[in-house]
């Protein structure tokens, strides 16, 4: 099939190249003109493991020409169906702000008045519940001038990528969500999926309405965010009790209620999805009147966390005027997104406390200048560390878990672990997060 791809963040960049590796024709658009020049030569803009290789593949002058890149809507003319991957940043008060998906359904609207042919637009991008009929559906309408139903399909896919994994998470899915009301949209996102089901050895596909394929996201994400929470204070328990909290964690993960995934406890969740999904569901239920005690108490425990890391940092060390070593600012290993990290409320941390800090991280230094323009920043973990009095574990990138020979050149061997990644020696004064 001919497949179009409104924006080329992380979704839209990652959901394009695997499409056209599965052997369907896609065009990216996106009003970032050095995104498309940097795609049409075959280059991925963004950090995503697996995603070089395929758009290396598909795009370029050596790839196989199923990828390409454009600023011009009208290349959805030539395509049968829109995935609208486009930003809902978070507003003020948690909820989403949806002004950039409305100018997108707008633009891409009036586009769609110069196709006879039925079109299908697939919203992609996580907007919470009644969004694609309420508020898109409505605006597509009165720019295409078209019906829904009619010249004019709208349906919901959610995303269930996470930032590292996101191009095998795309390839092999644990589930594909598809949310429409009618039976032609359905029956297109059905044959637009076709090729990965296939790829994928039938994974579980769900049909269902948009408003219900809306809030699987929400509570996909609300129940991950929420079970982290949950081991986070159990982990906390732990430790006031001196008890291995991995230790228990092990245990009860074997129970396949509970399940091992998502129990690593530590400084908690950050990132773009997560921190946006759980505010944003909570502001849509409060704006229908109801308060999510177990959503609110998941967020709360969540925000703890920098602070609880840093107080086991004061039991240790006045760090005024002496040199911490920060390592890790990418919110999660394999990423070089920084939205949410927790490095972010460390660094306000150590900075209100007046520490003389340094920061490491091997992808996101980059991104963490537009936080921190001013700070300190190591070319290597070993640079940074070299002379600190103190290193505060934050990401767990692999490489840390190698520092041994290192550590000899701290002023002092003190290492607070937010991940429990790094093992204790001799001569290590070693806090971690949880034990």
């Amino acid at each position: 099939m001919h497949l179009s791809v409104i924006g080329s963040g992380y979704v839209g960049t990652t959901i394009a190249a695997c499409f056209a590796d599965l052997g369907h024709d896609v065009v990216n658009v996106d009003i970032d003109e050095e995104v498309v020049t940097t795609l049409n030569g075959g280059n991925a803009p963004i950090h995503e493991e697996g995603l070089p290789e395929l758009v290396s593949r598909h795009a370029g002058p050596d790839g196989t020409g199923r990828l390409r890149a454009t600023t011009d809507y009208e290349a959805v003319l030539d395509t049968d169906a829109t995935f609208l991957c486009l930003p809902t940043p978070q507003n003020d008060d948690g909820s989403i702000d949806l002004s950039i998906m409305e100018a997108g359904a707008e633009t891409l609207g009036e586009t769609l008045t110069e196709k006879e042919e039925f079109h299908t637009v697939i919203v992609k991008s996580t907007v919470v519940p009644r969004t694609t009929v309420d508020t898109l559906t409505p605006i597509l309408e009165d720019a295409s001038r078209k019906t829904v139903g009619e010249g004019l399909g709208i349906g919901m896919n959610p995303e269930f990528l996470r930032e590292g994994t996101a191009v095998a998470d795309f390839l092999n899915p644990d589930k594909v969500v598809l949310g429409a009301d009618d039976e032609r949209t359905r029956d297109v996102m059905s044959d637009v999926f076709a090729p990965l089901v296939e790829h994928a050895d039938d994974p579980p596909v769900v049909e269902t309405d948009t408003k219900t394929a809306e809030m699987v996201k929400y509570a996909n994400n609300g129940f991950l965010a929420a079970k982290v929470s949950l081991i986070n204070d159990i982990g906390n328990i732990c430790k006031e009790f001196g008890i291995d909290a991995y230790e228990v964690a092990d245990a009860i993960g074997l129970d396949d209620r509970i399940g091992a995934k998502f129990l690593r406890s530590g400084l908690g969740w950050g990132g773009s999805c997560f921190p946006k999904d759980t505010n944003a569901i909570i502001a849509a239920a409060e704006s229908e009147g109801y308060e999510p005690p177990m959503l609110n108490a998941a967020v709360e425990v969540n925000d703890r966390q920098p602070e609880r890391f840093l107080n086991l940092l004061d039991e240790h060390l006045d760090v005024a005027g002496q040199r911490v070593a920060v390592l890790g600012l990418a919110f999660k290993p394999g990423t070089d997104d920084v939205r949410n990290s927790r490095a972010i409320p460390v660094i306000n941390g150590l900075q209100s406390r007046n520490a003389d800090i340094v920061a490491y991280d091997p992808v996101a230094v980059e991104n963490m200048r537009e936080y921190f323009p001013n700070l300190e920043y190591a070319a290597t973990a070993g640079d940074a560390i070299q002379d600190a009095d103190a290193a505060l574990v934050v990401t767990d990138w692999d490489e840390f878990q190698a520092l041994d020979d290192e550590f000899d050149a701290m002023a002092r061997q003190l290492v607070i672990d937010g991940r429990h990644c790094i093992t204790p020696r001799d001569g290590m004064t070693y806090e971690g997060l949880t034990w």
